[in-house]
């Protein structure tokens, strides 16, 4: 009988509840919500996860396009490391042995991995990497590529479960028009605080407060995410993450390694610990991917470049980017972004900011503006940065001082030090990444044939493109398509 109550004490010992971990991405986001000071905008339910969690000031993608940052994330690996820093490419490609999708060691460790949700527009089941995969099914990385268990649903049979959920409204689409019109309360352009390399144009400020718009609509989806774990009994067990897949789809944002492309909003809500919090040291969007398996108890695969944020001794000085083909522009920039400081190498200069690619011909507004104002001469400095003929061989910012990148020092003799010493750190991180493979394979993009399409049969979509007006990129494809096929 003495020993009943050291038995009873030992028996009571169980192993510590997995928590269920929902990773949220919106699409094509910069810093623009509420909690991180992006004026005009309201964002309720992720300034209360951020208030009751961790919010993170520095954290950057590794590639400011989505495909090759998806692929980091995916495998908790360096874009370029894995080959996959290429827009859309090597889709029939196999991942090297020793590299696997991070959701194979979380349904190795008992996780059920699901894909989208059921509530959110287009439900939310992008993965766009550039690797071979399939959405669902086993991996073994040789005849089976699937990444996810299910679709959509998360449930109390499911835990502990991952759930990855992209949230689309904020990329470039031609929903915005009709959320815009639906909204009870749009964004009003003469509210917005434009960035000062975009020229205060009523067009660009309507297209900025139509931005916002959608920004908002994601925060509600948030919230009915919230509210169904509430529902469900399962909000007091799991983690939810919240990052950008990659900067904002504007001038110097997407597709481009200045502040407005490469850094991200994260938070990380814990309703276990971790209350309150704000960091400003540098973070990855690859130790994202480690943090997770870390929430999940598991250790970090060696070929993985992230490293688990909440572990005491994680330390990150430098963020490694890469912007490379993207489409029909085949381009080469590498950078490193530390807490203070931006360098960027242009291994193509010639190929200017402003490289006319056709995707985004349909999707800028701002740039058919400013390039009409460029033209007659009605751009300050700060906006004349976009559109000169060249790009600068060498980037150098001090972003404590010049947060919005639009002081190039990297002629400065003052700041050779500092050059020196990046152009070395960049140099010595490209080698550290040096792909595992050279196959190149690209998708041939549709875009170039459907801009032409337009240009010769429908002039009058074209001009109004010239003029600012977003005519429907994804109607226009679908149009092109059927009278390719003859439908």
């Amino acid at each position: 009988m003495l020993a009943l109550p050291w038995l009873i004490s030992c028996s009571a010992e169980e192993p510590p509840v997995k928590p269920n971990i929902i990773w949220l991405m919106a699409e094509d986001i910069s810093l623009d919500l509420e909690c991180y000071d992006m004026a005009a905008v309201k964002t309720p339910h992720l300034n209360k996860l951020a208030m009751q969690g961790t919010k993170f000031e520095n954290c950057f993608v590794t590639n400011s396009i989505c495909s090759p940052s998806r692929s980091a994330m995916m495998v908790g690996t360096h874009q370029f490391k894995i080959n996959a820093h290429h827009h859309r490419s090597n889709r029939d490609e196999p991942l090297q042995r020793d590299y696997k999708p991070f959701t194979y060691w979380l349904r190795e460790n008992g996780y059920t991995t699901i894909l989208g949700h059921h509530g959110v527009m287009g439900r939310g089941r992008k993965i766009d990497v550039n690797f071979k995969s399939e959405a669902l099914g086993p991996w073994d990385g040789e005849s089976r590529f699937g990444l996810f268990d299910k679709h959509d649903h998360f449930e109390k049979e499911d835990e502990p479960f991952f759930a990855q959920i992209q949230l689309v409204v904020t990329h470039r689409g031609d929903w915005w028009d009709d959320v815009r019109s639906k909204s009870t309360h749009p964004v009003n352009p003469d509210s917005v605080v434009l960035p000062p390399y975009l020229a205060d144009h009523p067009t660009i400020r309507q297209d900025w407060a139509k931005y916002l718009d959608q920004v908002e609509y994601m925060d509600d989806e948030v919230g009915m995410i919230l509210q169904e774990l509430e529902q469900k009994g399962m909000r007091d067990n799991t983690v939810i993450i919240f990052i950008g897949d990659n900067g904002r789809c504007n001038l110097r944002g997407k597709g481009y390694l200045h502040d407005p492309g490469l850094h991200i909003p994260l938070i990380i809500y814990d309703p276990r610990g971790n209350k309150g919090t704000v960091r400003k040291d540098v973070v990855a969007a690859t130790d994202i991917t480690a943090t997770i398996l870390d929430y999940a108890g598991m250790d970090i695969p060696g070929y993985m470049t992230g490293r688990p944020i909440f572990d005491t001794n994680f330390q990150r000085e430098y963020v490694f980017g890469t912007r490379d083909l993207w489409d029909e522009i085949a381009e080469k920039s590498r950078a490193v972004t530390s807490a203070d400081w931006k360098y960027i190498r242009n291994d193509k200069p010639g190929i200017p900011f402003d490289a006319r690619q056709a995707y985004l011909e349909f999707y800028r507004p701002a740039l058919h503006v400013m390039r009409k104002l460029n033209e007659n001469g009605s751009l300050n400095s700060s906006e004349q940065l976009f559109f000169q003929p060249r790009k600068p061989e060498e980037e150098l910012y001090n972003l404590e001082n010049d947060p919005y990148e639009l002081l190039n020092l990297a002629n400065d003799p003052k700041y050779t030090p500092v050059l020196e010493q990046l152009r070395a750190k960049t140099k010595e991180m490209e080698e550290q990444m040096k792909p595992v493979s050279d196959v190149y394979d690209p998708v041939k993009p549709r875009a170039m044939d459907v801009l032409q399409w337009v240009k010769d049969e429908k002039p009058g979509q074209y001009q109004q493109m010239l003029e600012g007006v977003e005519i429907g990129f994804q109607r226009l494809v679908r149009e092109y398509q059927t009278r390719e096929t003859g439908g």
